[in-house]
């Protein structure tokens, strides 16, 4: 029988990510729109933006928070081109995002002594294998497998290199070991279900000593520089950005800040997506055409979570098509270079009343499918 009772917020995207619940424009302090990035008003919301993330996040001191352009993929491209180079690199790669770095550092930087760590969909690579000598670069969640690294415990204190992280589907969901990351991105559109185009860029004392005491090989964009004179820039991480941001998603990012604070902090939030989890795993459990693209449960990624199902790729494709036109389920298919499956976003921001709703939508589209 087809369910009766639907979501509320359909909205399962991994990216732009649902809007916090409650979500409403008019909420939003605007006083900012059509003035000056520079005034001394919006000098002071950009400083908001870079203490209150620090603070929220529990950042530890001497750590900075900048505000970059490009989304995530601007501030990964940003920490790689500015710090690389100085030693050997080891990256690993086990979705398309990590692949993309791969790419990066390879055929455009071009550097000599890379090691590369891949792992097909579904699972990790060796991280006993990562020679911390060299520089690390690594996704702490995968966003198109849905495998996340379990902790950090594989990343040494005594590291000599740096650890890059693109951290925009785990920061706000996922326990981060701070004093082990010299390097964390993320984007406002993911976890906190902001507006996109902006990056963050969060950086260690032991991060701005190698921008202080290295110039890469090759021409800088304007966009990447961090540095004049030898010097951080350090305006960059008090809100004085290398270029102009949109105010109106500024205002959307302090909204979604204050919303993690009233849920208790990071803490209220990584438990929120934690139960939304177990609403997929209860079902996951329960029916034997559908499982896990993760094959173990201690990679098992709490926000975008992809699935695998018993029917061909036309099927899975046509079982989307159906939960979206029945308005149940908007953009839950795998990404393009994925498996064939489903993905379904379970951050802090979507409901598990909204999830528990889906299961059985799920379960009578399957059916319909693959009759």
């Amino acid at each position: 029988m087809q369910p009766q009772a639907k979501p509320a917020n359909p909205n399962f995207s991994s990216g732009p990510c649902s809007k916090r619940p409650g979500y409403n424009l008019s909420s939003l302090d605007v006083a900012t729109l059509g003035r000056s990035h520079r005034s001394a008003l919006g000098k002071d919301v950009m400083a908001r933006v870079c203490e209150q993330t620090a603070k929220v996040l529990g950042l530890p001191e001497g750590y900075r928070v900048g505000v970059v352009p490009g989304s995530d993929t601007g501030a990964v491209e940003m920490a790689m081109w500015s710090l690389l180079g100085a030693r050997g690199v080891d990256v690993l790669a086990w979705e398309s995002f990590g692949s993309g770095w791969v790419t990066d550092i390879t055929k455009q930087l071009k550097l000599d002594n890379v090691a590369i760590h891949e792992a097909d969909y579904g699972k990790l690579p060796d991280l006993a294998a990562v020679d911390f000598n060299k520089d690390v670069v690594f996704t702490w969640n995968g966003t198109t497998s849905g495998v996340k690294v379990p902790n950090g415990d594989w990343i040494p204190d005594d590291r000599e290199g740096l650890t890059i992280c693109d951290a925009t589907s785990a920061v706000f969901a996922m326990d981060m070991p701070w004093e082990k990351l010299d390097v964390v991105t993320y984007s406002w559109q993911k976890v906190l279900g902001g507006e996109g185009a902006h990056g963050m860029l969060i950086l260690s004392p032991r991060a701005v000593e190698r921008l202080e005491s290295y110039t890469p090989p090759w021409p800088m964009p304007k966009i990447f520089r961090m540095t004049k004179g030898g010097k951080l820039v350090e305006g960059i991480f008090k809100g004085a950005t290398i270029n102009t941001p949109s105010m109106l998603c500024v205002a959307d990012y302090l909204d979604a800040l204050d919303w993690v604070e009233s849920l208790g902090g990071v803490n209220g939030a990584i438990a929120k997506s934690q139960a939304n989890l177990a609403v997929i795993s209860t079902f996951v459990e329960a029916n034997d055409w559908i499982d896990f693209l993760a094959e173990s449960a201690d990679t098992l990624s709490n926000t975008s979570v992809c699935l695998t199902l018993k029917a061909e790729p036309e099927q899975v494709k046509a079982l989307v098509k159906l939960l979206d036109k029945e308005g149940v389920a908007y953009d839950i298919g795998a990404y393009r270079d994925a498996p064939a499956g489903l993905r379904i976003w379970a951050g802090a921001t979507v409901e598990a009343a909204d999830l528990e709703a889906l299961m059985p939508w799920l379960d009578w589209a399957y059916q319909q499918v693959t009759a």
